[in-house]
């Protein structure tokens, strides 16, 4: 008896002690929960009753050089969202129906986000306040407003739909970049998004007396582009008019660059796209079979039709890369521009056992000086001056014309250069070299190294952002031009633009000739890859070479029409056509001499 009243006293003392101890425990954590964590208890609590909505900023202004012509900007327009624990039961088939008619939308899948058990839904992004007005009737001859939002939205417009496609871009459905300049400059363009706020409990209603907070969207800043809008309306009128004229199934691009200050005036891929219709398929026979292709499929077609080729692409330059080689030999001084006979071509040259063909090995050039060669575009003789220059100092050359590095151009997506490893070029790889093959180079570095020559040999970075305006302040940042190194004298960058005018007076680049003007260039006609067939056909230029004013660059990719595929045949006239217009809209004087 005596034990079992032992035990019992036992289990009572273990029960007190495990109820005090929950007890004290218990306390303690409320304690905890009340005094210590309380402030962040009170803000999780909070958050769960606060419903935010929010409004996206106006991004900056695209304009071009001008700073009037605008050709990228956000209108107002606005977004419906819904708030669904909000509208009442019987309501909610009413309000599905009339988002559905007024928005063209599917019935069943607003009627799924009308019945969903959440704080807010959006139902339609960045529509006209011409159809939200239509709403707005609506809820009021029904007298149904709870639940319903209209909120303020921006939607990016660009009034000239394909021009400059490339090189502008355009945005996605969260307002982001997403290529060309709306991608590289997107932190200054996008401008800081507002919100509408509020307090509401678990059944929707509104909490405390405060009503909804507006905070404001800022606008991002706006942007002064290099690209002149008129010397790019003719770039793109006649790049496309060569490419259907010529049937270049690859398309093709012309850049137009300033050398004193590195401005891109112009930078046009052809076919262009729509930048208010980005999705929109531009070729026929592509569009015709979309339904089919795999996601796959369709993305890889979008990332092309997208792709700025004139920065993104390289392609073998051909014989517009003999500008590089005259370069270093005059340089070096192991050449001079007009003495007669310095050089024999017989119609072809043997190195390391390679035979190398002259274009016109069947009629030989014979004799001649440095100018008649690249008026001639002769390729023994460049082979002879690359040997002469040696390995060493062909790639100091290659170097300081920026072909080794990418250009650092203010646009997304630029390649680099393709060049053998300077310690695996042999004598058959020099050659080859010299006279533009068996390497390839993007359009942007060849541009960029036909203005170093055009601005006294001193290099010039290529630029396409001028200025930025803080839409604040209203303040101005000029981004200047940015100069880098000497990469030849200015005795002989003269000398080059004055061979360079002979070509086109005389020589293979005559189509480009503009009446009254000394215009400067070099044609040239490469493979496009080995074996393939196909061939890119191009015009390197410099107007007027007394005073450069502005570089040209027509690349045209596998032209297959009657003309054929010489520089001098297609792409040359193309140059003339654009320099005519563009030195006339530019107001340059007439500048040529005998």
């Amino acid at each position: 008896m005596r034990k079992s009243n032992l035990n019992m006293k036992k289990r009572l003392t273990f029960i007190l002690i495990a109820v005090t101890s929950f007890w004290t425990i218990l306390i303690i954590k409320v304690g905890i929960i009340q005094i210590v964590e309380g402030e962040k208890w009170k803000s999780k609590s909070e958050n769960q009753q606060y419903v935010s909505r929010s409004i996206t900023a106006n991004r900056g202004t695209i304009y071009d050089c001008s700073g009037e012509i605008v050709l990228a900007q956000s209108s107002s327009v606005e977004t419906i969202t819904i708030n669904p624990i909000n509208i009442d039961k019987e309501n909610k088939e009413k309000v599905a129906k009339v988002l559905s008619e007024i928005f063209e939308l599917d019935y069943d899948k607003v009627f799924k986000k009308v019945n969903k058990n959440s704080l807010i839904e959006t139902i339609i992004r960045r529509v006209d306040k011409e159809k939200t007005d239509k709403l707005r009737v609506w809820m009021n001859e029904n007298n149904i407003y709870s639940g319903i939002n209209i909120d303020e939205d921006t939607k990016r417009f660009y009034p000239y739909s394909t021009l400059a496609s490339h090189v502008i871009g355009f945005i996605g459905s969260d307002n982001q970049g997403l290529d060309g300049i709306e991608a590289k400059y997107n932190d200054v363009l996008k401008g800081k998004d507002g919100s509408i706020s509020k307090m509401q409990d678990a059944k929707g209603n509104s909490m405390g007396d405060g009503g909804e907070e507006y905070n404001k969207s800022l606008k991002g800043n706006d942007l002064i582009l290099s690209i002149d809008m008129n010397i790019q309306s003719i770039a793109e009128k006649y790049l496309e008019e060569a490419c259907i004229e010529n049937v270049c199934t690859d398309g093709g691009n012309v850049i137009i660059m300033n050398p004193k200050n590195g401005d891109i005036l112009a930078m046009a891929t052809y076919p262009y796209y729509d930048l208010n219709n980005p999705y929109t398929i531009n070729n026929e026979e592509v569009s015709d079979i979309w339904s089919e292709l795999e996601s796959s499929e369709k993305s890889t077609y979008l990332q092309g039709m997208w792709r700025n080729k004139a920065i993104t692409d390289t392609y073998e330059p051909g014989s517009t890369f003999k500008l590089v080689t005259t370069s270093a030999a005059l340089e070096e001084k192991i050449a001079e521009t007009d003495k007669k006979g310095s050089y024999v071509c017989t119609g072809s040259i043997e190195i390391a056992g390679a035979r190398i063909k002259c274009w016109r090995y069947y009629r030989p050039h014979g004799a001649q000086s440095l100018r008649e060669a690249l008026m001639n575009s002769c390729n023994p003789v460049f082979i002879g001056l690359g040997q002469k220059i040696g390995v060493n100092k062909y790639y100091e050359y290659l170097q300081k014309f920026g072909f080794l590095n990418k250009t650092g151009i203010d646009l997304i997506g630029e390649a680099n250069s393709i060049f053998l490893k300077e310690e695996k070029v042999g004598p058959v790889e020099l050659a080859t070299i010299s006279f533009g093959q068996r390497f390839e180079v993007t359009p942007i570095q060849m541009i960029t190294m036909v203005s170093t020559i055009a601005n006294n040999g001193l290099y010039v970075k290529p630029r396409v952002v001028k200025k930025i305006i803080n839409s604040e302040t209203g303040e101005i940042n000029e981004i200047q031009p940015e100069f880098k190194n000497q990469v030849i004298s200015k005795e002989t960058a003269e000398k080059v633009l004055s061979m360079m005018t002979s070509v086109v007076a005389e020589g293979t680049g005559k189509n480009a000739r503009v009446k009254g003007y000394n215009v400067g260039g070099k044609t040239g006609t490469s493979e496009d890859g080995v074996n393939t067939g196909k061939y890119v056909t191009s015009f390197i230029g410099v107007a007027p070479t007394d005073d450069p004013q502005i570089c040209i660059l027509i690349t045209l990719y596998n032209p297959t029409g009657e003309s054929g595929h010489q520089g001098g045949t297609v792409a040359a006239p193309v140059a003339g056509k654009i320099l005519n217009e563009v030195i006339d809209y530019l107001e340059i004087e007439p500048t040529e001499t005998e």
